[in-house]
């Protein structure tokens, strides 16, 4: 599918919510930040729980949600970065780990809880770490393009009646 093709329909469904462009743009941060995270299966679940709980627009989430398809290839990479900037925060003395390439793990050892806590928790640190100013940026992003494409389609209807 041509990305900008996916990115332009995408955008067009955020604008044609109607809600206020506070709870568009927290839906799309919310969004984008659980497209950040690892948890593969939940971060759809994640998204539309915390846009409930923030009363943001839980469509808004999902559509966000959906944003790290379109960067898919891209995204074993960002999980590497993620997992280095987790290691490097939880290390004392802050270093950077070994290269992934020397661990080694069996189908089976990925699903070891001793694995996930090896593994998992600086990933998923790291995954807030890069998350949060996206989703920040993504809001005021958001909010303002929202806002700016409401005021424009409320004077066009103002002028049609």
């Amino acid at each position: 599918m041509n990305p900008r093709r996916w990115l332009h329909e995408h955008s067009l469904k955020l604008l044609a919510i109607r809600d206020t462009p506070q709870a568009i743009a927290g839906g799309v941060a919310i969004g984008i930040f659980f497209g950040f995270t690892p948890l593969f299966g939940l971060k759809t679940v994640c998204a539309i729980f915390f846009a409930w709980l923030t009363r943001s627009n839980i469509l808004a989430a999902v559509i966000a949600g959906t944003l790290h398809d379109l960067i898919l290839p891209l995204m074993p990479v960002v999980y590497v970065w993620e997992y280095k900037m987790g290691f490097w925060l939880l290390s004392h003395p802050h270093h950077w780990p070994v290269k992934l390439s020397k661990v080694h793990l069996a189908w089976h050892e990925w699903r070891n809880w001793r694995t996930f806590l090896t593994l998992g928790k600086p990933l998923l640190l790291g995954s807030i770490v890069y998350g949060t100013p996206f989703a920040i940026l993504s809001f005021f992003v958001a909010k303002s393009i929202v806002a700016r494409h409401q005021k424009k389609k409320h004077a066009d209807e103002l002028l049609t009646d």
